[in-house]
């Protein structure tokens, strides 16, 4: 639980003031291989600055600002003071690859005007793209926010805390659907970070190092959030610089004595093959948790990964597979600390014709190997339902994942439809395919990702999986897919359904992998 000096208030404002009157974290910005260090404190006295400037130009409680720039110290001040004026941030995703920026233009005014923001605060590095014409909010250069004849800190005007009121409106991927605003109070934030903070056993003295994206919710919500609110100390990269050269990732972790840190799947098989050609002078002892989650785990490349590790004091009990997702603010379950990667190994075949988990033998030729996620945090708690008839699953049949407690998103911003078919009864319907063992959840798949082949559910992690081990693929180039003919009606197989498979470099058919 909190220490008695920092504050209990379900309020972001509240434990960030705490923090900074008591808290003793860092936060340390890394930019390549240069890094510069302070503390919670002085980044609270520019974010009450930026604030300042911010509240001159009307913004206020119950507003939405929209923020975009990349991963800065500036930026991270700036999300501070959003939160700090009272008003909601608006994450705004960054572009991929610059081949896409008119589709990323597109997107963006879109997020921006579905989400009502009064003010668009922008990064000089991107203001030259994504310009303001009629019918958008004014723009703010972010740099301006921080010019020498901008209001200080002591022009910030402390609004009253509200719980209730938006903290965060994060727009999801779109990939399958429309995007929908998912509206997250200071409230549900403050307790889904308490039962994460319990559930994962953090302290004070956590150093925590990201380099996760501040536009996504395990990046925003879980890495940085938790020292923010909770003082710990931080050390933030940038995505790019990760990407870039992911041996820096383990870099930092031993320059700066790393405690936790997380990442999806890919990042752990990038992070492998970079330690395999290290030098000797990396020190991974420090590590206690490394988080995996936000999209299919794939045991044996998180196994790896710790392999490649153990010649630097990397333990394998740091391994730590958990769920979340952002309708629940980031953390769901967690699995407990230092127990490593526990899998469940069962029957691939059992498990899309039968929708049963049967054990067999790893050497078993339909084995599949799932990680155990762990239990419920602290606040919410787990239901396994059989889609069709809502009745409840018993130990080890798959149905589909609802979740219930006090961290769950009030709904979709403006999409009463939507948020009616998220949460029913007060409980929020996944969407994902997951059993239990003995309470502890695993995921197998998607509701609407399965692909039915001869009248087997087939799940596309399973067959990405397959396809990443054929020579000249890399691990998470790999995307399967279902594809509906037209008027609904499946073409080109027994079943009806047409199936495809893309890998980064190489096409694969689909029956190759499937036999």
């Amino acid at each position: 639980m909190l220490s008695s000096q920092f504050s209990s208030e379900l309020s972001l404002i509240s434990r960030i003031e705490s923090v900074a009157e008591h808290g003793t974290g860092l936060v340390t910005f890394v930019a390549g291989d240069d890094h510069e260090t302070l503390n919670w404190a002085q980044l609270h006295s520019e974010a009450r600055a930026v604030a300042a400037g911010l509240q001159a130009r009307g913004v206020g409680p119950g507003d939405h600002v929209a923020l975009l720039g990349p991963t800065t110290r500036r930026l991270v001040t700036a999300i501070q003071a959003i939160w700090l004026t009272g008003a909601a941030l608006v994450t705004m995703p960054l572009p991929m690859r610059m081949g896409a920026l008119d589709q990323f233009i597109e997107q963006t005014r879109m997020r921006i005007r579905r989400s009502d923001s009064k003010v668009v605060v922008i990064d000089s590095q991107l203001a030259a793209f994504v310009e303001p014409i009629a019918g958008d909010p004014p723009f703010i250069g972010l740099d301006d926010l921080f010019a020498d004849d901008a209001p200080g800190s002591d022009d910030y005007v402390r609004p009253a805390n509200d719980p209730d009121s938006l903290a965060v409106l994060q727009f999801t991927s779109g990939s399958t659907s429309e995007p929908k605003g998912v509206m997250l109070p200071h409230r549900n934030i403050c307790n889904n970070l308490d039962g994460a903070w319990i559930a994962a056993e953090l302290s004070h003295e956590e150093t925590i190092v990201s380099w996760l994206p501040l536009y996504h919710d395990m990046g925003l919500v879980g890495l940085l959030t938790i020292p923010m609110t909770k003082s710990c100390s931080l050390v933030q990269g940038a995505p790019q610089d990760f990407l870039s050269k992911p041996i820096r990732w383990m870099r930092w972790l031993s320059e700066f004595n790393g405690t936790a840190s997380a990442g999806p799947n890919f990042s752990y098989a990038l992070a492998a093959r970079a330690l395999k050609r290290a030098d000797d002078d990396l020190d991974l002892s420090k590590v206690r948790m490394f988080l995996n989650g936000a999209e299919p785990i794939d045991a044996p490349t998180f196994r790896r990964f710790f392999e490649a590790g153990e010649r630097f004091g990397l333990d394998p009990g740091s391994a730590f597979p958990a769920f979340g997702m952002a309708e629940v603010c980031i953390a769901g379950c967690f699995p407990t600390p230092g127990k490593g990667l526990i899998t469940d190994v069962v029957d691939r075949r059992a498990l899309e014709s039968e929708q049963r988990a049967v054990p067999v033998d790893a050497d078993a030729e339909s084995a599949v190997e799932l990680a155990l996620l762990g239990r419920p945090v602290p606040g919410l708690e787990i239901s396994i339902t059989d889609p069709a008839t809502g009745e409840p699953c018993k130990d080890r049949q798959v149905g589909e994942l609802r979740i219930a407690g006090n961290s769950l998103t009030v709904g979709y911003y403006n999409q009463p439809e939507a948020t009616a078919e998220l949460i029913t009864d007060g409980w929020l319907n996944t969407g994902d395919l997951a059993y239990t063992v003995g309470g502890e959840l695993v995921v197998c798949g998607r509701i609407k990702d399965v692909i039915i082949v001869g009248g087997r559910n087939v799940y596309p992690q399973d067959i990405e999986v397959v396809a990443g081990e054929v020579d000249g693929v890399r691990t998470g180039n790999v995307i399967a897919f279902g594809i509906e003919g037209r008027q609904g009606a499946h073409e080109d197989s027994a079943d009806g359904c047409r199936a495809g498979i893309w890998a980064v470099g190489q096409r694969c058919r689909l029956n190759n992998v499937l036999g």
